[in-house]
């Protein structure tokens, strides 16, 4: 079979009665399941199942459930997820490209693929090529129903075959390809038929591609490629070639003028020194080179000098054009080498995770305009200066900021506000939104007392049912979260839960921990502050950075990892990147776990013993 295609638009495809998917990027795959077994085939008519045998070992494992609706064929995109948004393009490059099977079963063990499946075109022996997309959808969801299956692309899932969701609102799926990186969306037309080998408009697909302004490094003579490099300080950078976009008229005016300003020339390239600005728009970064650039316009505007590394980077989310960092070289640690940019491309990087702790919460932040080589102030009111991106909400008489995208998030960045502090709901909740118990040590050396706390809280926790997680808080303490349904519970109920908690720490190592709210009176034990937790009150975000000597995170961290071995010296700039790259994120499940947590039988329980002391 040869695949229906969609065509490339660089139109906005927002149209009514058109569905929206997410793009993945990497081999597009049909799998055909009969009484003769498991293909999976490409689309060049390769069998693909030597090179991913984990597709068929998993289908194997649901034969059963999968017979009702044999034969079958699906359409999907098999990928090396990266997240919800976003297929390891190079990842799955390289895998396609194994010849040793040793090789090839490890990395399916060790890095699974997966079978993105977005149409179903045959369904227990029916043919749904004619069936519109929506129909065809719709069956494909009840596929996934008989099968148990979740309907939603996870990385960290077990499940191989996975469904890619259809959605209506294209702004809103847009927002999160572009925060996640993602290849693009797909645009279909509700009532669309599928068609064997056709690149049809009634599919557009519409790319994640990302801007940047550069200028001309050379020309290569035996393919016309021009290349284009950026500066990174004082040296120029090469950071790929062009060949797409230009007019044959420019094209030609061009070469011309390479030719006659030319450094230096060799058998292959004509070398030319900065001087020609363009803006080229490409998708990624692929083996240090850029993927599908197409010349997008020449900027007679710019200097060679404007077209730095740093904005090159900025540009890799999409962001605004006319978005600026001020000063990115700027030192922000005086015994550490972190400058502005640095910190920047942080927020960047972190961007996906932190954002959905930040959305929709009244903000405030600490901001250090010189860094830590002066004095920090508190910051509620958005100032008059913010632009239009900013979105604000007024409460008790503040104009407080909303941090719910990447431009917003980057801005406060650029205005170094370091410490991100946010109440414990939403401005959408009626009551808390989760429960978090602030573990904070008389002292750094007692840390050990927020381990012992947060030990003794998670075993209750289990005991249970509840699922909590763990973060530092990236000065002296650990700060645990229990995530709550919207809008089911008040801040009273709350204090029913955490009072209980406070007295059980007491109960078990009363030594160690207390409720005095007098310093003088804890006698160098950790005080557990139950009634911190409350409406208008605020804690640190999750990876959130903090305004101390050793520039410390608020890091999320996995429950195996609490111990009385491990250092909150350990947890910072430095070696979050490193963290997250090889462990991934700790709060993957939160928002999750917020709908499934049974707390509610626990609080009832509460309520009934608290009436039966009062009878008492």
């Amino acid at each position: 079979m040869k695949p229906m295609l969609p065509t490339l638009t660089f139109d906005t495809p927002s149209k009514p009665d058109w569905f929206y998917e997410v793009k993945y990027d990497g081999f597009r795959a049909f799998l055909e399941w009969d009484s003769s077994g498991i293909k999976l085939i490409s689309r060049n008519g390769k069998d693909l199942l030597p090179q991913f045998p984990e597709i068929e070992n998993f289908l194997l494992q649901y034969e059963k459930l999968f017979s009702p609706s044999l034969p079958l064929i699906l359409d999907g995109e098999l990928v090396l997820l990266e997240n919800i948004y976003k297929a390891d393009f190079s990842g799955i490059q390289k895998r396609g490209r194994m010849k040793s099977i040793k090789n090839i079963e490890e990395q399916a063990k060790k890095s699974p693929c997966r079978l993105l499946a977005f149409d179903v075109l045959l369904l227990s022996g029916k043919q749904l090529f004619s069936a519109g997309y929506l129909e065809r959808k719709k069956e494909l969801a009840t596929l996934f129903d008989s099968l148990h299956f979740d309907k939603k692309p996870n990385p960290d899932s077990e499940q191989l075959l996975q469904f890619v969701e259809p959605f209506k609102d294209f702004k809103e799926l847009w927002e999160k390809v572009v925060l996640y990186d993602g290849e693009g969306i797909v645009a279909k037309q509700k009532g669309s038929t599928w068609e064997e080998g056709k690149r049809t408009t009634s599919w557009l697909k519409y790319k994640n591609f990302k801007h940047f302004n550069c200028f001309i490094t050379d020309l290569d003579k035996t393919n016309q490629y021009i290349g284009v490099g950026v500066y990174k300080g004082t040296e120029v950078v090469r950071i790929g070639h062009i060949l797409f976009g230009l007019k044959p008229d420019e094209k030609q005016a061009l070469f011309a003028t390479l030719k006659q300003n030319s450094r230096h020339e060799d058998s292959k390239y004509i070398y030319v020194d900065p001087a020609i600005c363009l803006e080229v728009k490409y998708l990624e970064l692929y083996e240090n080179q850029l993927r599908e650039p197409h010349f997008e316009r020449f900027r007679f505007d710019l200097t060679p000098a404007e077209c730095t590394y740093d904005k090159f980077v900025l540009q890799k989310k999409n962001l605004p054009k006319e978005f600026e960092i001020t000063h990115p070289e700027k030192p922000l640690w005086q015994d550490k080498d972190i400058s502005k940019m640095d910190y920047i491309n942080y927020l960047l990087e972190i961007s996906p995770y932190m954002l959905p702790f930040l959305k929709d919460r009244l903000l405030t932040v600490i901001r250090f305009p010189h860094g830590m080589f002066g004095e920090p102030f508190y910051q509620k009111n958005c100032p008059d200066y913010a632009p239009d991106f900013v979105k604000t909400v007024q409460a008790d008489d503040i104009e407080y900021i909303l941090c719910n995208n990447l431009e917003t998030l980057l801005w406060l960045g650029n205005q170094l506000a370091i410490e991100f502090h946010i109440p414990f709901q939403t401005i959408k909740s009626s009551g808390p939104s989760e429960i978090v118990f602030d573990l904070d040590p008389p002292s750094k050396e007692a840390f050990q007392l927020a381990v012992h706390a947060a030990i003794l809280i998670k075993e209750v926790l289990d005991e249970l049912n509840l699922t909590g997680f763990i973060k530092t808080s990236g000065n002296k303490g650990l700060q645990v979260y229990i995530p709550l349904p919207e809008n089911t519970f008040s801040y009273d109920d709350t204090r029913l839960f955490t009072s209980f908690i406070a007295e059980y720490l007491i109960s078990k190592k009363p030594d160690s921990f207390t409720v005095e709210r007098l310093k003088k009176n804890r006698q160098g034990r950790l005080y557990v502050d139950y009634v911190q937790h409350s409406e208008g009150k605020t804690i640190v975000a999750p990876f959130s950075l903090r305004g101390n000597e050793r520039a410390g995170i608020a890091t999320p961290l996995f429950w195996d990892e609490v111990n009385l071995r491990m250092d909150p010296k350990d947890y910072t700039f430095i070696t979050i990147k490193k963290r997250m790259d090889s462990l991934g994120n700790p709060f993957k499940d939160y928002f999750i776990a917020k709908a499934n947590q049974p707390f509610a039988p626990i609080l009832e329980f509460l309520k009934q013993s608290k009436g039966s002391k009062t009878r008492i």
